[in-house]
């Protein structure tokens, strides 16, 4: 009866999640897909343009995984007045980093372009993306965080209809700018897809203002509570591990993006194409790790450790049968993936190899997510991820990358498969790690004589 209560929990979990998850990939890559409609080139540097808001989403990953795993633990205790602290914290440290990424790619487009290629057509598109752009990130921070909470309070719906509302009104201005007004215009249609994010952005943070007024978490003064030191001291300990490997594992992608990028022009685009068609397939995956972190977070909050060790287990198997179901339908798509993208000769040959690497690597990828980014991050094990890609990324990937393609030249698809190996590495480990059960920690303590 435990495992069906479980089952039922976390179906009201994840498909939500799974969702919105499904729909912050598209938010970030239907630009670079709409735009291939123009040519290849706008599709390619708004592609790379679009590893800097990558970045910055990893640091919001980081705060909102610690901003999620204190409050599925303080909602396992009903502790509302704890969770709207965190919830403060978090909104004053993604406000820092917000404004930082504003500030770099509002003035230095052109600089940080070149860090991704030498192509001069692709440094001009994407530095007029960039500039536009990073007008977004001034509140995107805060929408993340206040969606991470009401997600670890297991209201993931509603974060997914404000999503779901903002990607279509993100797609019809879209439409709008590259086939009404700018047909063929490159330079206007990307400024004008740029403007389009950011207003989806706006009215996403309105959203989210208006359904705090009717919800048990406001939106406060940020620094308000910055002087809770304990709290201050848990969300610290617990967030910059996570941080931190959200930090060294993307940085690692973006690097590889870069690889990638002075490769040749073809092999950007394909790889552009491929990371788009992965990362919609495994949303399931990442819903899995995401709904059950926020239950397992939950029992160990309230004291359920075998509860929480039986839904590890669970989860496990679940993250195994959807990785399989990930690659699968990767698989199925790849012939309207063809139908749907405009690519040259050589470029649709590298797509068709990167789609099958893809495919395999779902498995692994489903498994870490899970283990490693849901369940030992529920349970206060977050150093594990940090130490684990710092070895295998730096460590291990990127040497290998840059050796393959500058020093031993082998061929693009070989160079893929190379930087691609990470989650093949990480998996083994991460069950080695699960069995230890030093994930099971109650991370939560009495501040209310504080």
């Amino acid at each position: 009866m435990r495992d069906k209560y479980f089952n039922r929990q976390l179906l009201n979990l994840v498909i939500p999640i799974a969702l919105q998850n499904l729909i912050s990939s598209l938010a970030v890559t239907i630009d670079i897909f709409m735009l291939g409609f123009i040519n290849q080139s706008t599709m390619s540097a708004v592609s790379l343009a679009g590893q800097i808001t990558f970045v910055l989403t990893l640091f919001y990953m980081g705060l909102a995984a610690g901003v999620g795993i204190l409050t599925a633990q303080y909602w396992g205790k009903k502790d509302l007045m704890t969770i709207e602290r965190v919830f403060s914290i978090g909104c004053t440290m993604s406000i820092i980093i917000s404004a930082i990424f504003f500030g770099i790619s509002l003035l230095m487009p052109n600089q940080l372009m070149r860090f991704f290629t030498t192509d001069v057509e692709l440094i001009q598109y994407g530095s007029s993306f960039l500039r536009v752009i990073s007008f977004s990130y001034l509140i995107s921070g805060i929408s993340q965080m206040y969606f991470s909470v009401i997600r670890s309070m297991e209201n993931a719906r509603v974060s997914a209809w404000i999503s779901s509302m903002c990607l279509i009104l993100n797609i019809l201005l879209n439409v709008i700018s590259i086939f009404i007004l700018y047909p063929g215009n490159s330079e206007k249609a990307i400024v004008a897809v740029a403007f389009s994010t950011v207003l989806a952005r706006i009215v996403e943070f309105g959203c989210c203002i208006i359904h705090s007024i009717k919800s048990n978490i406001k939106f406060r003064l940020p620094l308000r509570d910055m002087v809770q030191r304990n709290l201050i001291k848990d969300f610290l300990r617990y967030t910059l591990p996570v941080q931190g490997n959200y930090i060294v594992w993307g940085c690692a992608l973006t690097v590889t993006s870069a690889i990638i990028g002075h490769v040749n022009a073809d092999m950007v685009a394909a790889n552009s194409v491929a990371s788009v068609v992965k990362n919609l397939v495994i949303v399931l995956c990442g819903g899995i790790a995401s709904g059950g972190s926020v239950l397992v977070g939950k029992y160990l909050g309230n004291g359920e450790i075998e509860m929480a060790k039986r839904a590890g287990k669970i989860l496990n198997v679940y993250a195994i049968l959807f990785g399989i179901v990930a690659g699968i339908t990767l698989l199925l798509l790849k012939p309207i993936v063809f139908l749907l993208v405009n690519l040259d000769e050589q470029a649709q040959i590298y797509l068709s190899g990167m789609l099958l690497v893809c495919a395999y690597c779902c498995i692994p990828k489903s498994i870490n997510s899970t283990t490693i980014g849901g369940i030992f991050v529920a349970g206060g094990d977050s150093r594990f991820g940090f130490w684990c890609d710092t070895i295998v990324m730096w460590g291990i990937i990127l040497p290998l990358g840059y050796m393959s393609a500058f020093v031993w030249h082998l061929s693009p698809l070989t160079i893929f498969i190379i930087i691609n190996l990470d989650e093949v590495i990480k998996a083994p480990i991460a069950f080695m790690r699960y069995f230890k059960y030093k994930w099971l920690n109650n991370i939560t303590r009495d501040l209310s004589m504080e």
